[in-house]
């Protein structure tokens, strides 16, 4: 019995075979985490807001250093109940849904901050921005991990520390330049350039499945 081998050239090849002339496009994947990390560099700002503005805020609203110091130390009440709440309204409302509410938060709480003529309403648009920073804290890196391809996945994320820091940093630069009440609106930028920009992007493929 003679037995016949036949030898074929595709015999290595695997069983998938990918196209290598067709690339994938990470544009919509670039945006998605662009529009997200408005939300951190939101974060950054908020952070950074109460060192350079303490100054003018104190004398145009007479405030002592008890009053002040509540409003420096209440964003971060209002950051814990945002954290705290953060998960279960993700997964309620979605990835987008629980940025577009901490927007609304952090805009909200910036306009009251511009508006305010006393400790009260200084007060409350200081939580309702730490609000906004905690629900961001757990979405936003949520959302880009999501999103991200694996390749990409470590480089989109580290962009969401990148913008914390940034916000940070722009408070500090700027609260050398501007009142405190411009400061405020300035706060307001990164907020709306991510509400806009939500109605562009995709949901997370994650929470929808």
């Amino acid at each position: 019995m003679v037995t016949k081998v036949y030898k074929r050239q595709d015999a290595r090849a695997p069983l998938i075979v990918q196209d290598e002339t067709r690339k994938e496009n990470h544009y919509m994947v670039y945006l998605s985490t662009f529009v997200a990390v408005c939300g951190s560099f939101s974060f950054g700002t908020g952070v950074g807001y109460s060192s350079p503005s303490e100054a003018g805020i104190k004398k145009d609203l007479n405030l002592t250093i008890a009053q002040y110091s509540l409003f420096g130390s209440i964003l971060t009440f209002g950051a814990m109940i945002g954290a705290v709440t953060s998960g279960p309204m993700a997964d309620f409302f979605g990835r987008k849904g629980a940025m577009r509410i901490s927007s609304f938060f952090c805009i909200g709480g910036w306009l009251a901050i511009y508006l305010a003529q006393g400790p009260v309403p200084l007060d409350t648009g200081r939580f309702a921005t730490g609000y906004g920073m905690g629900v961001f804290s757990y979405v936003v890196p949520v959302f880009i991990a999501e999103i991200a391809p694996k390749q990409l996945r470590g480089l989109l994320t580290a962009a969401n520390q990148l913008l914390i820091i940034a916000g940070v940093s722009f408070s500090f630069i700027i609260g050398t330049l501007l009142h405190w009440r411009t400061m405020a609106m300035a706060g307001l930028i990164p907020c709306v350039v991510l509400l806009v920009g939500l109605t562009f992007i995709p949901e997370s493929p994650r929470w929808l499945v």
